[in-house]
């Protein structure tokens, strides 16, 4: 009888021993094939990992494989090592990696049929690849120089202002692979990123093997594109977080875009990052990875530029936009303590608006609070639109009369009069994208407005339906949320305005100026990206705060110094290591006892390298229903801490917990 050893994807650290099926014989050849096996009353499928001569249990005891399943090739010996790697490293139990990396239809007990690949169609004419600017071409030399002397892995950090071609390093990279006939993994951070990078990749690669692999894809898309991969059909794979996992048997190249962005980070199951496992993958595979951004995590910043210890990141720069005469915008601070605002915008503001509006320019008017107003408010008992399963308020959108959570989902009506008092002067207050636009309408009545936010694309199709119009110059005045600070170019753009970035300046999370950095500096780069100036107008209380005069000099590489100062000072990552273990439960009092038991652990003391610190309510102590905490672990050491959560995850799978208790342990955690 042969022993047939699976992975499952369930919450325990290890595998499951069963019997071939009769008359079927499997080799070593056979391991990572998928197998529908038995367990408990239903059927799951299972990846063979291992052919053991000898089980723990006795042959009568095991279970036989329904079917070993040989519609695709077996998966590789280096999808295994990256999956090894990140159980390891995220504290995840090692066959609920593997499982939930595959494809949801190759998860099915019934799998949909396969079906060729669909690719993206050919364009008519192969693209010509523009010139090449100075930086462009020292940044490419200097990839090709390393690959010439050196070969195998190594990591590139590609700083470039935004508008200064990082894209087109990109498709440089990706021909010189696919001439040495290496299949190329493109990632990007969101949906919404990928229709423009795709035609880009397409219409200069009409004939290589094109595939998107996301989450808007159909569940039979999602597999034919994968099996696509898989199979080596597909040179170039373009997709988002989870297409790290993408087996790829002649990958030669891995590229992250927008490598800061904070949507590479899972945020349930298995929290990695796909960055730092694109990272890992690439060293495993002894192959070049390029991670580039306008204004790259302090994390990365700090790998290729501190100068104590031998650099982990090659630096690359490109300072200079690459559209010939076209310049970084000059950024203006609106001092809001001076300038009297009209509905939320500025007379400076105003003005550029009608300015653009006689020269047929576009502006941009950002504000990364969708909805009418954040909040519903009674003038006259103070009652507040709060939600009843959160400690957050209910956002008012008026364009559909409706009070939503945007935490968890809740919505309802927006009462006639105040439920307290039966008070019918009920105001909104605070303001959000849809009452910008609201205002923006009535004062330019002849303009045309276009809101771009998640309320007003919800699917690809829509969003790709936005895009196209501001292309075609079929709006005015754009008013978004951070949908359209990223990656976008819009050559008629000419005027970005910025509204309520002061809340983060003093938020308590201290990654909270990188992000309001990042954020404004990508959305200033929306303006004057091609030959006609542009223009960034930032209301504010605080125009003399560091981190703006850094962003009027669009010097990115002070601001991250003076941040990693300040880090290194605090004991705050990258100086030092951290993994957050949350509960969940009805009453806060449960979470917290969970969480207080396992700091309680006898043998922590023997960590000495290690703190852990009191268990606290979480900001958002209230989410769904569920009462929050978190407890903080740290360490000056990586090796350290994963140590010690090693042996520390065998005690939390031994405390007893209510019923609806839940929990989780985050390693690298972003949000506190």
């Amino acid at each position: 009888m042969q022993i047939v050893r699976v992975a499952l994807d369930v919450p325990l650290h290890r595998f499951f021993d069963y019997l071939a099926p009769a008359g079927d014989v499997l080799t070593a050849a056979d391991i990572g094939l998928r197998v529908r096996v038995p367990f408990g009353r239903q059927a799951k499928i299972g990846v063979v990992v291992d052919l053991p001569e000898h089980s723990d249990f006795a042959p009568e005891q095991l279970k036989s494989v329904e079917a070993v399943l040989r519609d695709l090739p077996p998966l590789p010996a280096d999808w295994f090592r990256l999956c090894e790697f990140c159980a390891a490293y995220y504290q995840a139990p090692l066959g609920e990696v593997m499982i939930s990396t595959l494809p949801a239809g190759l998860r099915r007990i019934d799998p949909p049929k396969a079906r060729a690949a669909r690719r993206v169609a050919k364009t008519p004419a192969k693209q010509t690849p523009p010139e090449l600017t100075h930086e462009q071409l020292t940044a490419l030399e200097r990839i090709a120089s390393d690959d010439e002397q050196n070969g195998g892995f190594r990591a590139y950090l590609l700083h470039g202002v935004t508008g200064s071609g990082k894209t087109e390093v990109y498709l440089r990279l990706v021909e010189r692979a696919l001439a040495a006939g290496r299949q190329v993994l493109l990632l990007v951070p969101e949906i919404n990123l990928t229709p423009q990078l795709e035609a880009r990749v397409a219409a200069r690669f009409p004939d290589a093997g094109l595939t998107s692999l996301h989450s808007e894809l159909t569940e039979a898309a999602r597999t034919r594109n994968w099996r696509a991969a898989l199979d080596g059909s597909a040179r170039i794979v373009l997709g988002t977080r989870l297409a790290i996992f993408t087996p790829l048997p002649d990958l030669g190249l891995i590229v992250v875009d927008e490598e800061h962005d904070a949507s590479f980070k899972q945020q349930d199951g298995m929290r990695y990052s796909a960055r730092d496992v694109a990272v890992f993958r690439a060293r495993e595979r002894g192959i070049p990875i390029v991670l580039g951004s306008a204004t790259p995590s302090l994390e990365s910043w700090a790998n290729a530029t501190d100068t104590r210890t031998p650099a982990r990141y090659t630096l690359l720069t490109l300072r200079e936009r690459a559209v010939t005469n076209a310049r970084l915008p000059a950024v203006q601070r609106i001092d809001t303590r001076l300038e009297k605002l009209q509905d939320g915008l500025s007379g400076v503001l105003l003005r550029a608006l009608g300015q653009r509006l006689e020269r047929g320019e576009q502006s941009l008017v950002f504000l990364n609070r969708r909805g009418y107003a954040p909040v519903l408010t009674c003038t006259a008992c103070g009652w507040i639109s709060r939600c009843q399963r959160c400690a957050a308020n209910l956002v008012l959108h008026l364009a559909d009369g409706r009070l939503r959570c945007h935490h968890c989902g809740f919505e309802c009506r927006v009462p006639r009069a105040c439920p307290t008092c039966g008070n019918q002067d009920i105001q909104p207050f605070g303001r959000g994208t849809q009452r910008i636009e609201a205002v923006l309408a009535e004062r330019f009545p002849q303009a045309r407005i276009l809101r771009v936010d998640r309320d007003s694309a919800k699917s690809r199709k829509q969003w790709e339906a936005l895009v196209e119009q501001i292309h075609d110059g079929a709006a005015d005045i754009l008013v978004g949320t951070q949908m359209l600070a990223k990656g976008h170019d819009f050559p008629k753009l000419t005027l970005v305005g910025a509204l309520g970035a002061d809340a983060a300046l003093f938020a308590s999370d201290w990654r909270a100026p990188e992000r309001l950095f990042a954020q404004l500096m990508q959305v200033a780069g929306r303006a004057g990206r091609a030959e006609l100036p542009g223009e960034v107008l930032i209301q504010t209380q605080f125009p003399e705060h560091p981190l703006y005069a850094a962003l009027v000099r669009h010097d990115y590489p002070a601001f991250a110094d003076a941040q990693l100062k300040e880090r290194e000072q605090a004991g705050f990552p990258p100086y030092a290591y951290q993994a957050m273990l949350r509960a969940e439960a009805p009453q806060l009092a449960d979470s917290l006892a969970f969480l207080t038991t396992a700091r309680a652990w006898p043998e922590a003391s023997a960590y000495a390298d290690v703190m852990l610190y009191d268990p606290v309510p979480m900001r958002m102590a209230r989410r769904a229903n569920f009462e929050r905490a978190q407890l903080l672990i740290e360490s000056p050491s990586r090796r350290a801490l994963q140590h010690f959560l090693a042996d520390w995850g065998e005690l939390l799978a031994t405390i007893k917990a209510p019923s609806r208790l839940r929990w989780h342990l985050e390693v690298d955690p972003l949000e506190f």
